[in-house]
């Protein structure tokens, strides 16, 4: 049987992780010049009460090749087979470092296969992708099986969020700064999607924060097609940040307007929550197209 590993940024809980032996790197985030991740880490609850209440920004930095290649040397002690989910290359360079690093252990351990794939994915929509992969691992199907299955569907891991603060989106340069402030002042919400090269882009923008969440499921409505309607069993995806509330809403709303019952709802760790702040909704599930 094949190893799984996938980054941090998948926001996946700890205890599926452990339950179905996933491997994690984790990509690092900096507050008040402490590095946070690999050997140090900060609850979760906490990093967002130092955004919200104190104003902290936080900041990350991507996996480099020579730190991806000591964790594929340590997982190669015990596993052979390699398969590595990375975060979307259209927002880190991560799975560039990643794939260099992998191949470079290759070349020095003939007898180990890596197969790194960009998921095109962030938070759990990350997290659905390692979930395809694991039910398929589970399942019998091989890692290249695997691997192939997923490179030919990644386009139908479809992403919808919106966010608290527009400011979070300025620093990350996915907003102006004047859309920032008025569309702070004016309640302004924006709805965002992870677009087929995996970049951010905005889809729309509603008045309140009610409307906000109701967009997210109108979203799925219209771009879950035969896919989830066929497959009502198929997992939905929602993560937060620090807003459960929230999240059970949005939840609710899709059981009552489509029938779905199977959910995973966790919170969105730091190092996305550096750039998307408190109070992010996102929603992911299998469409037929992004």
């Amino acid at each position: 049987m094949f190893k799984i590993i996938t980054d941090s940024t998948a926001d996946l809980p700890l205890d599926y992780m452990n339950e179905h032996q996933i491997g994690c790197m984790p990509i690092s985030y900096i507050l008040d010049g402490v590095t946070y991740g690999k050997e140090r880490e900060m609850d979760w609850k906490k990093f967002y009460a130092l955004m919200r209440d104190e104003g902290k920004m936080p900041t990350t930095s991507q996996i480099n090749p020579s730190e991806a290649k000591e964790y594929f040397e340590e997982y190669i002690k015990t596993d052979k087979e390699i398969l590595h989910l990375a975060f979307s290359s259209g927002l880190s360079g991560t799975y560039n470092n990643l794939r260099m690093a992998a191949e470079e252990v290759m070349e020095e351990h003939p007898d180990v296969k890596i197969i790194v794939i960009d998921s095109l994915c962030a938070s759990m929509g990350e997290g659905l992708f390692v979930h395809k992969a694991v039910k398929m691992r589970d399942e019998g199907k091989t890692m290249d099986e695997t691997a192939q299955w997923l490179k030919e569907h990644v386009q139908n891991f479809v992403h919808a969020f919106t966010v608290y603060d527009l400011f979070h989106l300025y620093r990350g340069g996915r907003v102006s700064k004047t859309a920032a402030v008025i569309g702070t002042l004016a309640s302004i919400k924006p709805t965002l999607h992870v677009d087929d090269e995996g970049h951010l882009i905005v889809i729309g923008k509603v008045r309140g924060r009610k409307k906000s969440l109701l967009a997210l499921v109108d979203y799925m409505e219209e771009k879950m097609g035969a896919w989830m309607r066929e497959n009502k069993e198929d997992m939905v995806f929602i993560s937060h940040g620090d807003a459960l509330e929230d999240a059970e809403y949005v939840r609710d709303r899709i059981k009552e307007r489509f029938g779905m019952e199977n959910f995973m709802i966790s919170h969105i760790g730091p190092t996305i929550g550096a750039h998307s702040g408190p109070g992010t909704i996102a929603l992911f599930f299998m469409g037929e197209s992004r």
